[in-house]
């Protein structure tokens, strides 16, 4: 059986003053996963905004090829070369994570 595409839906939530570092690591993300055979050649989305109650926000949007590529990715070092420094430019903002990440399906109505 053929394993499905998983979109990710990433929600990053940047600190003040990082933005610039934060967008540069993000403009490498989706290539990096791609040229290792781990997303889709569906483009990706990316989005900023401020929370309610202030804060930058960012999302990404993308589709994994397959469960095992988002499981993989978390050993690969090119991977984690754009993660670990993603890691240190968010934060938690009251009950919310620093980052948040769901997979979700296409729903069609």
């Amino acid at each position: 059986m053929a394993e499905t595409h998983v979109i990710a839906v990433c929600t990053f939530r940047v600190k003040a003053g990082a933005e610039a570092e934060f967008e540069a690591l993000l403009a490498r993300h989706w290539k990096t996963l791609r040229g290792l055979d781990l997303a889709t050649d569906r483009p990706t989305q990316l989005f900023k905004g401020e929370e309610n109650g202030g804060g930058r926000v960012y999302v990404e949007v993308f589709e994994w090829l397959s469960e095992a590529a988002s499981t993989r990715a978390h050993e690969l070092p090119e991977v984690l070369a754009i993660w670990e420094p993603m890691g240190a430019l968010v934060e938690a903002r009251g009950t919310k994570p620093p980052m948040d990440f769901i997979h979700v399906s296409d729903l069609a109505l």
